[in-house]
C-alpha cells in the first residue's frame, strides 16, 4: 500500500504562483512514476505532468513553460511549482503513484487550487 497526501493549494490571483506538495509513504518502489492530475468542476480529470524516479518529466501542452514538476526521492515527495496561473487552472489537483511493472495506481485526496481573475 502507498499513501499520498497533498498540500499547498489555495486561492491566488491570476498571474500568481503556488507550489503543491505530495508526500508519499508506505511500500515505495525505487522505480516508479508519479504525476499530477487535475479536475475542474463539470470536467473530466486530466493529466498535468508526470515524472519518473529517474527524473524524466512530461507536461500537458496547457502548462508547458508555466508549471514545473519535481521530486525529492530521499523525502519521497512530489512537487508542482505553478507560475503565471490562469483562471482556467482552477481545479482540484491530485497526485498519483505507480510502481514500474505494477498495475496498481494510488491517489491522494486532492488539494483545491482557485485562481481568481
Amino acid at each position: 500500500q502507498v499513501q499520498l497526501v497533498e498540500s499547498g493549494g489555495g486561492l491566488v490571483q491570476a498571474g500568481g504562483s503556488l507550489r503543491l506538495s505530495c508526500a508519499a509513504s508506505g511500500s515505495i518502489s525505487s522505480s516508479n512514476v508519479m504525476g499530477w492530475y487535475r479536475q475542474a468542476p463539470g470536467k473530466q480529470r486530466e493529466l498535468v505532468a508526470t515524472i519518473s524516479s529517474g527524473g524524466s518529466a512530461n507536461y500537458v501542452d496547457a502548462v508547458k513553460g508555466r508549471f514545473t514538476i519535481s521530486r525529492d526521492n530521499a523525502k519521497i515527495t512530489l512537487y508542482l511549482q505553478m507560475t503565471s496561473l490562469k483562471p482556467e487552472d482552477t481545479a482540484a489537483y491530485s497526485c498519483n503513484y505507480r510502481a514500474i511493472g505494477d498495475i496498481a495506481v494510488y491517489w491522494g485526496q486532492g488539494t483545491q487550487v482557485t485562481v481568481s481573475p
